[in-house]
This record gives structure tokens, sequence and C-alpha cells, in this order.
């Protein structure tokens, strides 16, 4: 086998291994919390079934089924209304014991990916532990084969358009081709890759819609089409939104290379035109790949993140795209020429191509980098899936090199003949230019496997973070609270309840969180019974940090407890929606800040030299700029004043705030001093405790000072804090139905 054989055999061996480590995979988004936990023995079934996720869920595409040992279903449910990531359903009471799956159909919101998996609980005793199935959550071949399809198409389109425009033209244009400005025989290549391009991106967004409607609705192809079921994921999902833009740019730029065709003999100036705009286009359609990709979901500057990965497939589709559209165009453009001839008008090209190859290569290089340290952050993480989907790119990515760079030091001419000699011991210079083709093309597969490859779960709440809580007596029972991680955002609370040091298992319990600094509260939770006197929850009524309080009620058929719990929320401890940027995020962005700077440094060059530097001029724009800074600012203060004062507006801060906690020995004092308000009989009351859900604390307390409605005012020696008892005990007549 000879070394050129050997580097096809080595570059068909790379895509291989790429195809095989389509193994087990989790979807983009991952669980955060699951109530109960996979696998989990009960001593009694709970009242539902809760699974926390890290991004918000589709709701129509997003369900949970609970099924019994046997098969039949016993409870159905889907995403909460109130929070798009938690998926929920309540289950009937009387459970007998046994073994329970749900099934979790799981749609995400941010790249439409969908898993299937199973997780199992026992009711009772005797459960066994059940490995549960997760077959759903592999990486489909389907998705792999229409996103390399389509990451091709639009990556060659890209270079296509790019080459005609910033390299072809100013290479080889001239006036005496009316049509396009390039040889007839140039043009009818470039534009027979343009009319196959569309097609393979027309055919890769057919198959992309087709595959994301089959795994959201879990149905065949047959039934996908002869239901119509595409139609709904094309107009209610987000993956259906970025299809529909994407399908709409490409609308355009087949419409504006349709014409620019038509246009070739009536209006032949036009060509050009419609050529070089549709550059900017396939740019655009490059983008719907990346609001509908990884950068989506980062937790790293996102919006940032976004152009990154933007700026990367925009300079992969005109580095590798250009490269790919050259070696196919530059058999038919260079068969007129021999000798001396074919050199420069080859090397006329290869001038051209080379800066703009060059500075392509460093923006992906930087931005690939970028686009890693935000999802590789710790060592375990680069032996993970993704992490070694990443590797073998960079391999592929790194063969590209290699080859370009012989390309690239062979342009000046008297490098040529060596080089040439050199090329010409292992193949043709065209036949070394369709080496590093198959190797690009092996890393923009990898790059689609990736991007149907999950990244690593990332940490989203504070490591080592302990929770908030307290215990409680209340005569036989203790009562201990936990709430974890105790911080804004998503908390789970955990009760443990205890009669005569021995785990109560017989009651009902419930959680309401409340800040008496806004004078707010949140809705009564239910917590489920686990096991051994624990009861769970989880929600996020905690939406900013400082002090809070947490109310838990436990019933037993007799009577009524309640315990209180001063909590201190820390901002540290929540479940971070974003993550700030860690060193190594600052100085790849810094580099890519650097090659940014590069690329456009000629284009400021060429500007300032046309510039007037004159004092006067360099002295209005500075005041010109610094004005527009200064209103930039004021416009920005503005805006969160307006918020401010918007919120204030709607929940403006009480004016006396309850000093006094809602505990047990508070609402017996509220029940006795609530004879001296002269309030049960009278409509006004009836009316009071009809609207308490409405009602804030300071309004029960202005309303003992006679200001609510024409009740009467209480006894004026009341103190402060017996009206505050007051306060607690009429709130506590609210009911938890609310």
């Amino acid at each position: 086998m000879n070394s050129r054989s050997r580097r096809i055999a080595a570059l068909i061996a790379s895509l291989f291994l790429l195809l095989i480590a389509a193994g087990s995979a989790s979807a983009h988004g991952y669980l955060l919390r699951a109530i109960p936990e996979d696998r989990a023995v009960l001593e009694r079934a709970p009242a539902r079934v809760q699974y926390w996720f890290s991004e918000p869920l589709e709701p129509d595409f997003s369900s949970i089924t609970v099924r019994s040992a046997s098969g039949e279903t016993v409870a159905q449910g889907g995403v909460s209304e109130n929070l798009p990531s938690l998926l929920e359903a309540r289950l009937p009471s009387g459970l007998p014991d046994g073994a329970y799956i749900s099934e979790l159909r799981i749609a995400f919101a941010s790249d439409g990916h969908v898993i299937v998996e199973t997780r199992s609980f026992f009711v009772g005793e005797g459960g066994t532990a059940l490995e549960s199935a997760r077959s759903g959550d592999q990486v489909v071949l389907l998705e792999v084969i229409w996103r390399m399809i389509l990451y091709a198409a639009l990556i060659v389109l890209t270079g296509a358009f790019s080459l005609y425009a910033l390299v072809l033209l100013p290479a080889w244009g001239s006036n005496r081709y009316s049509a396009g400005g390039l040889p007839p025989r140039v043009m009818a290549a470039l534009n027979t890759i343009i009319i196959v391009g569309f097609a393979a991106a027309l055919i890769g967004s057919l198959l992309a819609l087709l595959q994301q409607t089959m795994a959201f609705f879990g149905a065949d192809l047959g039934q996908v089409i002869s239901r119509g079921l595409f139609n709904v994921v094309r107009v209610s999902t987000r993956f259906g939104d970025m299809w529909n833009i994407r399908m709409i740019i490409l609308l355009v730029a087949a419409g504006m290379f349709g014409a620019s065709l038509y246009m070739r003999e009536r209006q032949p100036a036009l060509v050009r035109a419609f050529l070089t705009a549709n550059t900017f286009a396939l740019v655009l359609a490059l983008g719907t790949l990346s609001l509908s990709g990884h950068a989506a979901g980062s937790l790293v500057l996102p919006w940032l993140a976004l152009a990154i990965d933007w700026m990367h497939l925009a300079a992969v589709g005109l580095w590798v795209g250009g490269l790919a559209v050259l070696v196919i165009v530059l058999p038919t453009a260079l068969r007129p020429y021999e000798g001396d001839s074919r050199r420069l008008a080859l090397l006329a090209v290869l001038n051209r191509f080379s800066p703009l190859a060059l500075t392509c290569f460093l923006i992906v290089t930087v931005t690939g980098i970028f686009s890693a340290s935000i999802w590789v952050t710790a060592p375990e993480q680069v032996t993970s899936r993704y992490g070694l989907t990443l590797f073998l790119k960079v391999l592929l990515v790194a063969a590209v090199l290699a080859q370009a760079a012989i390309h690239y030091a062979s342009l000046r001419p008297e490098r040529f003949a060596r080089w040439s000699e050199r090329l010409a011991k292992r193949g043709a210079w065209l036949s070394s230019l369709r080496l590093e083709v198959v190797a690009a093309a092996l890393a923009v597969g990898a790059a689609a496997f990736l991007s149907a490859t999950p990244v690593p779960p990332q940490v989203t709440a504070a490591q080592n973070t302990e929770p908030v809580g307290g215990a409680a007596q209340l005569d036989d029972y203790e009562l201990s609270l936990a709430v974890a991680p105790g911080g804004p955002g998503v908390n789970t609370y955990d009760i443990v309840a205890e009669e005569a040091g021995a785990p109560a298992d017989q009651l009902s319990a419930w959680v309401r969180l409340v800040d008496p600094a806004l004078d707010q509260r949140s809705a009564w939770l239910p917590a489920d019974f686990l096991s051994d006197g624990l009861y769970s929850t989880a929600g996020a009524e905690v939406t900013h940090a400082g002090d809070w309080l947490a109310i838990v009620e436990i019933e037993d058929g007799a009577s009524t407890r309640r315990a209180v719990y001063p909590i201190t929320i820390r901002q540290e401890a929540a479940v971070a929606q974003t993550r700030p940027p860690t060193l190594i995020n600052l100085l790849a962005l810094a580099a890519v800040a650097g090659v940014v700077g590069f690329a456009v440094s000629p284009f400021i060059r060429r500007g300032v030299r046309r510039l007037d530097l004159s004092a006067t001029v360099v002295t209005t724009a500075l005041l010109a700029l610094v004005g527009g800074i200064v209103v930039v600012v004021i416009g920005i203060l503005a805006s969160e004043s307006a918020v401010t004062q918007f919120a204030q507006l709607t929940q403006p801060p009480p004016q006396v705030v309850n000093t006094i906690l809602p505990d047990e020995s508070s609402l017996e004092r509220g029940q006795l001093l609530l004879a001296r308000c002269d309030w049960e009989g009278r409509s006004q009351w009836v009316e009071m405790t009809r609207r308490l859900p409405r009602l804030r604390d300071e309004d029960l307390y202005f309303a003992t000072q006679g200001d609510w409605n024409g009740l009467p005012a209480c006894d004026a020696q009341l103190s402060a804090a017996e009206r505050w008892d007051i306060v607690n005990y009429v709130r506590s007549l609210e009911g938890r139905e609310g």
C-alpha cells in the first residue's frame, strides 16, 4: 500500500470510529431531581411523581406515564403549567404494593432533542432492584444522517458563493464574460455544485423535520406523513421555528440563484450581484444551526456563546466549503492551460484563497476552543462521549491543517517547484487537494455527529452547600426541615417527622414559603411520604436571596400541628441559569477577539487611511462618541428605573412588616385576641376571609385599626405584637387550596 492509500485508509478508519461511537447517551438537558428517586423502595405510594430537568421542556411533546408491573396504566401527566422544567403526574390513592415504572418522554425546548427513559419505584416491603431502561436516549442514526447532509450542504453552498465573490472573481474575473465575470465552463461547474447543494439542503431539511416529528410523537414514518404530524412540530416547537426560518432563507437564496440563471442572457450584470448576495444569505442559514444546537443551552455568556458558535460555522463554510468547491472547479478551470500558464492560473487562485483559509482556520480554532471550554470543564469530562468525539474532530482538523500547510508553503514561486517535486512523489497537486477535502469532509461529519452528541452534565448549583432549615418539638412530634440546595430557584423540601422517637409514617404534610420583607407567600405544597418518616416536595417558590419563613403543617387525622422555620436563602446555593466565565473561558474569548481583530484589521487600516484625521474632525468624533455613550448609559439607567418603579407599583414593599412568627403559640394567642375585634358575624368579616389569598398581612394589620371596608377597629389597647398575632390567626383561616 502506498503512502497516499495509507492516508486515505486512515481517514476512512477515523470515519468508522466516529460512527461506532454512537452508543448510549443522555439528552442535552439532564435530570436535576426525581421524587421518588430511581429504584426507591417506599413504605406507601406517593401522591405524585415529579422530575425536575435542567432546562424547559416542550409541553405539547413531553409526557409521563406510570404503569404497574403488569403493564396497566395507573397515571398520566405532563409538564407543569407553572414550571416548564417540571414533569409530573398525580397518582391515584390506594395503589397496591408492588413495582411501578414511570415512562418519561422528554422533549427539550432548546434543541428539540427527545429521549424516552424509564424509572422505577417500589411500594411496600419486598421491593427488589430493577434496572431502569434507557433505550430511547441513544444517538439516533437518522439524526446523524440528516445533520451530516444538512451541515455539508449549507457549508458547500456557503463555500460556493463566497469562493465566487472573494476568490474566483478577483483571481480570474474578466469583463469579457458578461454573465458572472468568469469563463462559461467555470460558471457551469459552479452552477452545478450550487444546484446539488440546494437539493441536498432540501433533502436534509425534510429528513430533519420527519426525524424530529418521529421523535416527538414516538410515531413511525408512515404515521408522521399520513397524519400530517410534521406540521404540528413545524408550527409549535422551537425546532420548528428554526426550521421555518432556515427554509425561508434557503428559498430566498434559491430564488436569487434562479434569478441569476434567468438573467444571465437578459441582464448579465445582475448575475454577479445575486451570487454575491447569497453569501450573506447562507451565513444566516448557518446561524439557524447555532440557534438550535448546543450553544442555545450554554450557561456561560449565552448570547456570546451563540454568536461565537455562529462565527465558527461561518468560518467553516468559507474555509472547508470553499476548499471543496475549489477542488471540484479547478480541473475544469485549468483544462485549457499547460506549463507556466497552468501554474500561474493556479497560483492566482491559491494566493487569494490561502489568506482567507488561514484567517478562517484561526477563527475555527479559537472559537472551537471557546465552545469546548464551555462544555468540558473537568478532567473526567475529557473521557466523556462528548469529549472523545471532540478529540476525534480535533484529530481530523489537524489532518486538514497538515495538508493545508504544505499547500500554503508552496505558494511562493521559489518554493513551488520544490514542493511540486515532493507532491509528485505522492500524487498530483489536485489529488493532494482532494485528500485535504476528504479530511475536511470527515471533520464536518465529526462536527455533525458532535451536534447530536450530549454535552457533559453541567454543575448547576454550588458544591458543598449545606441545606437550610431547622428542627421543632411539638409535644410528642419532632419535625425537622431541610431546604436544599437553599438558594433562589428550584429547591427540595424534606420533612422528617418522628413521634416519641419513632418515624411518623401516617401523616399528611404541607410546606409554605413566606417572604416577610415583601409580604409575599407561596401556595401550600403537599409533601409526599417516601419512607421512615420522610416527606418531600420540590418547587421554585423562592425567587431571591434573603430571610424567609418556611411553614410546615402536619395532620395525623385528629389534629393539625404547625412549625415555623426562619431560613436564610443564599445566592451562591442557587440552581444556576447562567454561570460566570472561568479563566479558561476568558482566555479563549480573548483569543477569539484577537483573531477577529486580525481578520478585520486590513479593512480597518484601509478605512483609517481614507479618514480625515484633522484635529477638528477627531475632536468632533470623540465628542460624538462620548455623547453616544452617555445617552446609552442614561437609557440603560432609565430602563432599570422604569422596571423598578413598575415592580414597586405592582408589588410595593409593605409599610409595616410582620415580625411575629406565625407558629402555634401565635395562632393560639391570635384566636383569643380576635374576640376584642367584634368582627365575627359581620358581612365584611365574611368578605375578608373569602379574599384572604389576595390580601397581604399589612392589609389585615390595618384592618385591626379600622381601615378595611368599614370593618370596625379592634380594641385600641392592643399592642403591635398582639395585632400581628391576630393577623397570623386570620391568615391561618385561608385554607390550603388558596
